[in-house]
């Protein structure tokens, strides 16, 4: 959606010599202790995706055709554009190039924009029109696309943020249609899927949802049988091949979030999209840090841009789409002695304030976020995969990736402004090669991407504000070894057990003699068993507890494959005992919830009763609670029975209440004890 729409019809051009001067900044290491990074590369994560570094396009966007700007984007290692442009999606009409209401500039056509694509080399996603369109006019588009002009689009969202159309109280996206339900959106994607499939079969369909956390999320309207996600998975679920999320955190800090965030739309799909859910992905069709107070298109911004974009690929989103590549000039402030725009895009526009006091870089000058994107799409290829990186030090995030060469490449975020910081690099299951590596280097201010010989694979020095990119190869080649084993799946997972199985590793040289099985915890894995065959049945699992594990091969002369792909399952709680708790939200406003909590007693009389758990993150809290004594400590809550309530016979319910707050992903707890014992949760 446009959070500044582009001046494409007024804007005052202004061509300036030069950018501003880096800010000088103390450059000292002797006080910085040494920051400790892990990698671990026995800790697989998502492989990188080639579509997984995107931003849009918009059809106010007078530049949005140019050669300059399309090589822009090239240099930039874009590998998908999106088109027609947030909000306008819903006004727009390909076939005559209109969009009532909007303004449409020269030279951005749908003919235009493709021209473009195939020029940088990448992908195109493209939004239908859902508020004002059909179905029909979304085939026809498709039947445009890839039959007469043979395009090949593959990805095809339908709608744009179409919960924003009044349903929920607030409307910014059109939306034509009398019924302004998830049910009726549902529908209408089933309907766009089946017409847009039957012209062109191998494409893939996405559909809207809410962002865990982010408004509208979790609310559920008058007549509505669920929140939006929940109703537009049981009626949409088998016709769509991805759904799409957008996210604008409004702060630097939130990259903790985007792990929880993914799992609850996994779980989501899961739940709510029938058999066979686990193909459908996720897309991230939009993504702006949207923080103008602490830098849209200077330094800070970008450090979190980066932070994030690994993030989301590293937890298997497979794509994220920068807002946008053109926007224009907003708020304009001062950040780490730089001038920030206020601007959401990647490139200047060349516009200035409405009273002229203040004009942008020349046109098509990258800011910022332009270079940190450019960063991620130079550390993490297509073809490589993620792997757990940590850093001691919250000031410096660490991200990490083995090449499909056999090399590895690790990217460092310092985020002090004055501090640049010592870092020792520790690695698992890799031994690099000696000799000083390649390092690239985006530091405050600068205007592009250094690289330079530097350092060693252990130790390098991090400048403030800064991204930095360690390129790694393995100290020797080791022909022969086993490949990966297949994906892991989990079966009978209960309280304390799982049994994982996967496909056997393709042997090397030697015969394949084990398999071992690794949980990751942060960048450490620990060995939780190991066995000649290719099922485990892993034991002394926590009660409630996510976890994420790697299968490796280990043949005859020790040597090692290659990790698996990762597999994340949840233990529960016990089958039957002497308690049960069910927790259920009577009502949630996507920052807090009203829970109610029914304890029941299946053993013994209870006289007086103590019931503890733990908030899964540090962002959620207890506002308030009633029918019992309740207290936080931490992210432990207690909650202790009242005078009047504390007698709990054989067979009987108890049932209390409390508000939680949440400013994150709201993972609900799920291991609740009674008197000291783990009680089955309902």
């Amino acid at each position: 959606m446009p959070r500044s729409l582009l001046r494409a019809a007024s804007a005052v051009l202004l061509t300036l010599a030069a950018l501003n001067v880096p800010a000088a900044h103390a450059d000292d290491t002797g006080d910085a202790a040494p920051v400790a990074v892990t990698v671990n590369a026995r800790a697989a994560l998502a492989p990188v995706p080639e579509t997984g570094i995107g931003t849009n396009h918009a059809i106010w966007d007078s530049n949005l055709g140019t050669d300059a700007t399309a090589d822009l984007l090239k240099d930039a290692g874009m590998k998908l554009l999106r088109y027609p442009g947030g909000s306008y999606s819903d006004i727009y009409h390909w076939a005559d190039h209109t969009a009532p209401g909007g303004y449409v500039a020269p030279d951005t056509d749908f003919e235009t924009f493709m021209r473009g694509v195939r020029r940088i080399g990448a992908q195109p996603m493209v939004t239908a029109n859902y508020g004002t369109g059909t179905a029909q006019e979304a085939a026809a588009w498709v039947r445009h696309a890839n039959v007469t002009k043979g395009y090949g689009v593959k990805y095809w969202e339908i709608g744009n943020e179409n919960y924003g159309n009044g349903h929920y109280g607030t409307a910014w996206e059109a939306d034509d249609h009398a019924d302004k339900s998830p049910a009726e959106y549902a529908r209408h994607v089933v309907a766009y899927s089946d017409a847009m499939k039957a012209v062109d079969p191998t494409i893939e369909i996405g559909a809207v949802l809410t962002t865990p956390a982010n408004w509208p999320d979790a609310l559920v309207g008058d007549g509505d049988a669920g929140s939006w996600n929940e109703v537009v998975l049981s009626t949409a679920g088998q016709k769509i091949d991805f759904v799409i999320l957008h996210w604008y955190p409004g702060a630097l800090d939130k990259t903790a979030q985007i792990p929880d965030m993914i799992h609850l739309v996994r779980r989501q799909i899961a739940e709510h999209a029938g058999a066979g859910s686990e193909r459908i992905g996720i897309a991230m069709t939009e993504f702006n840090t949207g923080s103008s107070s602490n830098g849209t298109n200077t330094q800070p911004g970008a450090l979190a841009a980066a932070d994030a974009y690994a993030t989301l690929l590293a937890n298997g989103v497979f794509t994220v789409d920068w807002w946008n590549v053109h926007n224009g000039i907003g708020n304009v402030t001062q950040v780490e002695g730089h001038t920030d725009y206020g601007d959401f895009g990647l490139l200047s526009s060349g516009t200035c304030t409405s009273d002229g006091s203040v004009c942008e870089p020349a046109l098509n000058t990258p800011f910022a976020p332009y270079y940190a994107i450019q960063m991620v799409s130079r550390f993490a290829r297509p073809g490589d995969r993620f792997i757990r990186a940590a850093s001691d030090q919250a000031k410096v995030a660490a991200h990490a990736v083995r090449r499909a060469d056999g090399g590895l490449a690790v990217l460092m975020i310092n985020t002090s402004s004055d501090t640049s910081y010592p870092v020792e690099i520790d690695y698992s299951g890799f031994s690099p090669a000696s000799g000083a590596p390649t390092v690239l280097t985006h530091t405050n201010g600068a205007t592009g991407i250094t690289s330079a010989t530097a350092g060693s694979a252990t130790g390098q020095t991090l400048p403030p504000l800064s991204l930095t990119a360690v390129i790694l190869r393995p100290a020797s080649a080791q022909p022969g070894l086993p490949g990966a084993p297949g994906q892991p799946a989990a079966s009978d997972v209960t309280d304390g057990t799982a049994t994982i199985s996967w496909p056997a590793a393709p042997a090397g040289a030697r015969p394949i003699v084990k398999y071992e099985v690794y949980r990751q915890n942060g960048a450490v894995s620990e060995q939780i068993g190991e066995t000649d065959g290719t099922s485990l049945t892993a034991a002394n699992l926590r009660p409630g507890t996510r976890y994420t594990v790697n299968v490796i091969a280990r043949d005859s002369g020790g040597g090692v494959s290659p990790p698996s792909a990762p597999l994340t399952f949840t233990t529960g709680t016990p089958a039957s005992g002497s308690c049960s708790v069910r927790l259920t939200k009577q009502t949630d406003w996507a920052s807090g919830y009203v829970g109610a909590v029914e304890i029941t007693n299946h053993g013994a009389p209870v006289n007086g009763w103590t019931l503890t758990f733990s908030w899964p993150t540090t962002w959620q809290s207890l506002g308030s609670g009633w029918s019992a004594v309740w207290t936080q400590n931490g992210r432990e809550v207690k909650v202790v029975n009242e005078p009047g309530n504390g007698s709990l016979p054989t067979g009987a319910t108890a049932t209390i209440g409390f508000v939680g707050n949440y400013s994150g992903p709201n993972v609900l707890p799920s291991v609740f004890t009674l008197n000291g014992t783990v009680c089955m949760t309902r």
